[in-house]
């Protein structure tokens, strides 16, 4: 799974990775983004635009926006059929921008568990492959939110866990950001592990365990 995640760098850095985007200067840096926290997205709804969703999705028919603290994850297997995500798989698809991402190795003999830090071996910011919804509620208001799409592990990360993020390629960012419906068989094969020699990954301050922290300390060598 991928339960947090950064987006430390600056909007310059983020403009030269995505540079058709409009308002990259409203990035702020984030050491530490956790679910139900608002995440920085592209949604295909709006290609030209950075926005920031509730990370957690909810369905447009839950009753209960407490559902999000589920739906954090897709599993690229399943989301074609499952309920909570084949629609929006065909046709609410977002990016979701950062720069790294954590992940927790259980070792043995050993209390607890210990945090990994991956990002791009060339430093550039990427985008998560993700799913957005537009949720209303009975009073009228409404809640945006999106899911990051998972998939097996690289063999950098497999050793620390078995699933990670789908980090896209630039080449598909069109073919993701596209605002028509989309056959899956056409998305799927966009759903891989991303190149392991083309990552790299630190063991981090225990720090990152707990969401309250947010400050650079999370991501040093720990």
């Amino acid at each position: 799974m991928c339960g947090r995640f950064t987006l430390t760098l600056d909007a310059n850095q983020f403009y030269n990775a995505f540079p058709w985007l409009n308002n990259v200067a409203e990035i702020s840096p984030r050491y530490n983004i956790a679910p139900s926290q608002p995440v920085a997205v592209v949604s295909n709804q709006q290609p030209k635009q950075l926005d920031f969703f509730s990370w957690g999705l909810i369905p447009s028919w839950a009753k209960d926006p407490s559902i999000a603290n589920r739906l954090i994850n897709a599993r690229s297997e399943t989301i074609a059929e499952k309920p909570s995500f084949r629609n929006a798989y065909r046709r609410r698809r977002c990016l979701v921008l950062a720069d790294g991402f954590f992940e927790w190795q259980s070792i043995s003999g050993k209390q607890g568990k210990t945090p990994f830090y991956f990002r791009l071996k060339s430093g550039e910011p990427f985008a998560f492959a993700g799913l957005w919804e537009n949720w209303h509620a009975l009073d009228g208001s409404e809640i945006r939110s999106c899911t990051i799409i998972t998939t097996d592990a690289n063999s950098l990360i497999e050793p620390i866990h078995d699933r990670m993020p789908v980090i896209l390629p630039k080449y598909s960012f069109a073919m993701w950001l596209n605002p028509f419906e989309q056959p899956v068989d056409k998305l799927n094969p966009l759903l891989i592990p991303f190149p392991a020699e083309d990552m790299t990954a630190i063991q981090v301050s225990p720090l990152v365990n707990n969401a309250k922290f947010d400050t650079p300390e999370c991501i040093f060598p720990g």
